[in-house]
């Protein structure tokens, strides 16, 4: 499925500029490309560049690279329920009190690595296993209506963005 045949009606407008920014992109291979380059981002990242924040009261790297891992989480798991019809509404999360109790700064970059191609390669297998009707599967998380499909492109969309902003404002690339 293309990220174009997506309708805005299957995800929350706050999740639009992730989808946007992933161009015309397929869920399947988006998640399988993003691994490939969210690895290729950390294997060009210096360990003792993992402390620093850009700016006061930012994110260290480490904190902003166990965010994506926990968002991806969170993401895989709501599908899962979705893909599975379970038709209970799922809260939200406080992202803001997950990263300061993430451990992160004790982080080597080996082990974020390692468990960053853990879970995508979860939820590659979870996305793999389903078919067109799971992928269609609506669910309410935040209050919010999405479906399956949305949520895996949400999960590519949600990466490429700290993506860019590793690449901006942490290691000052392009």
């Amino acid at each position: 499925m293309l990220r174009s045949e997506l309708p805005t009606s299957e995800y929350n407008n706050f999740y639009h500029t992730y989808i946007l920014a992933l161009g015309e992109i397929e869920l399947l291979s988006g998640l399988k490309t993003g691994k490939k380059d969210f690895l290729s981002l950390l294997d060009q990242i210096p360990e003792n560049k993992l402390s620093f924040a850009y700016a006061e009261g930012k994110w260290t790297l480490a904190e902003a690279i166990v965010h994506v891992i926990d968002t991806e989480r969170i993401f895989q798991y709501r599908a899962l329920r979705f893909a599975r019809n379970d038709k209970t509404d799922l809260p939200g999360f406080d992202q803001d009190l997950y990263v300061p109790n993430s451990n992160a700064s004790s982080r080597s970059l080996e082990s974020l690595r390692n468990e960053y191609k853990v879970v995508r390669a979860s939820t590659l297998a979870l996305f793999n296993s389903m078919d067109e009707a799971a992928l269609l599967r609506i669910g309410v998380a935040s209050g919010s209506r999405m479906s399956v499909r949305a949520l895996g492109f949400i999960i590519s969309g949600h990466q490429a963005h700290h993506s860019r902003i590793i690449r901006e404002r942490y290691l000052k690339m392009n």
